[in-house]
């Protein structure tokens, strides 16, 4: 690559302000060697600029296809999570149903059982209630009799104690009897005699 750099031109003006000739052709060689330097340092960076730009671009052309993979990856996770949790809802509605209906029935034989247990009970405490009604009109009918039969004895041992009593009475009247005073009856009424009162019998004992 050629350099836009006159040295003759620079070395006649060294020459021309007092510096030797051998020296002003040092500098301009210098000065030319460090121009061409410079100009292959932006060369090497503009080539290296060129490879970031390609890199990058392969890079990001790499990311793109990274990225639809990860979209494609992605879709296709969707579609498979979506069809499993179909299938898991499916599933799981069948085994509500299945446990629901299993409950239902579980509950129809609970409450046919229950049924079946209260007719039984109710028929023995029915049959409980009627033996203690027959035992309580039982024991109302044996009660009865029992205060007839007391009715009867007190009946019976109060009349003997008023027989007793009375025989006690006419016994001792008769040991010791009252005296008897006449009084005379007006002129015109007729005289009435005192009768003395019978012996009393004596009191017949009664059966128990």
């Amino acid at each position: 690559m050629s350099v836009m750099f006159d040295s003759l031109a620079y070395v006649k003006k060294l020459k021309a302000a007092g510096m030797p000739e051998p020296q002003a052709e040092v500098q301009a060689e210098t000065i030319m060697e460090w121009m061409e330097d410079r100009l292959a340092t932006k060369v090497e960076l503009e080539t290296i600029r060129t490879d970031l730009k390609r890199d990058i671009k392969e890079i990001d052309a790499k990311i793109e296809s990274i990225r639809a993979d990860l979209k494609r990856d992605i879709k296709e996770l969707d579609v498979k999570t979506e069809a499993r949790f179909k299938e898991l809802d499916v599933k799981t509605e069948t085994r509500f149903k299945e446990l629901d209906a299993k409950t239902e029935t579980r509950f129809k034989e609970l409450d046919a059982k229950t049924e079946t247990r209260f007719k039984e009970l109710d028929a023995k405490t029915e049959i409980r209630l009627k033996e203690l009604d027959s035992k309580t009109e039982t024991t109302k009918t044996e009660i009865k009799r029992d205060l007839k039969e007391l009715e009867l004895r007190m009946v019976i041992k109060t009349g003997a104690m008023i027989l007793g009593g009375i025989g006690l009475l006419f016994g001792l009247m008769r040991a010791w009897p009252l005296p008897v005073q006449y009084v005379s009856p007006p002129a015109t009424q007729e005289k009435h005699m005192l009768v003395p009162p019978a012996p009393a019998q004596p009191p017949v004992p009664l059966s128990h």
